[in-house]
């Protein structure tokens, strides 16, 4: 997914938003991120755009290649499940995006290696 398209605007918008109440409500942030949880960001944005799906990405849950490491999915999940039910309060157009997402598109097929 290319940096600058409405998508990938979109996906980093609600990646940044789960973070961040993630981080505040758990770490007592005010505005700026702890180590932790910023480097998490980072983390996920580079995945973002390296996603083999580009603007056709699913949602990550729904996603058949698993792009994160296993410290750092877990990690992942952990924020996603803290903040996913708190988007809807907090930033609702960007929950209800998300969601109508995951019900409306199907999971692609995971993409074959190159030779």
């Amino acid at each position: 997914m290319k940096r600058g398209t409405f998508r990938f605007n979109l996906e980093e918008k609600t990646l940044k938003a789960m973070i961040s109440i993630y981080c505040r409500r758990q770490h007592a942030q005010d505005d700026r991120l702890c180590q932790d949880c910023g480097n998490l960001q980072d983390y996920a944005l580079r995945r973002l755009e390296r996603c083999p799906f580009g603007d056709k990405k699913p949602n990550c849950a729904q996603c058949p290649v698993h792009c994160y490491e296993p410290v750092m999915r877990a990690q992942a999940q952990k924020v996603m499940r803290h903040s996913g039910p708190l988007m809807i309060r907090y930033h609702p157009l960007l929950a209800l995006i998300h969601i109508s997402r995951r019900l409306l598109t199907k999971p692609p097929v995971k993409p074959k290696a190159k030779k």
